[in-house]
């Protein structure tokens, strides 16, 4: 699958209808996201099953405060609209695929209580 754009418009919708969405918070100035984009694009086509977004931080400013994003490139990891995985910086290939994988893994009912127990 290639990536979508991720907007205010459909950033609900793409969350809340998928079980995983790795999102790329991004800029089109941003060297390093340049650099990052082909990479998280070859990724997208070896996981058709999750939702690859990207988020243009110049054209979205609201979900990039809602994310309190700081730093470009930024990559996110929803599974069940949780957020089990964000880190700034540029990630590679092969990285994507480890965390992928490991969120496929995860025990939702063990996350679950674990964000309660937190708040």
């Amino acid at each position: 699958m290639a990536t979508i754009e991720l907007t205010e418009a459909n950033f609900e919708k793409t969350i809340n209808d998928n079980d995983i969405v790795i999102i790329d918070f991004w800029a089109p100035w941003c060297g390093p996201c340049k650099s990052f984009g082909p990479i998280f694009e070859k990724a997208s086509e070896k996981f058709p099953d999750i939702v690859f977004g990207k988020v243009n931080t110049e054209a979205e400013e609201a979900l990039s405060g809602q994310f309190q994003i700081r730093s470009i490139p930024t990559t996110f990891i929803l599974r069940d609209n949780i957020v089990v995985f964000q880190q700034p910086g540029a990630l590679p290939e092969e990285a994507i695929a480890d965390l992928l994988g490991q969120v496929q893994a995860l025990d939702m009912d063990m996350v679950r209580k674990e964000a309660q127990a937190a708040q």
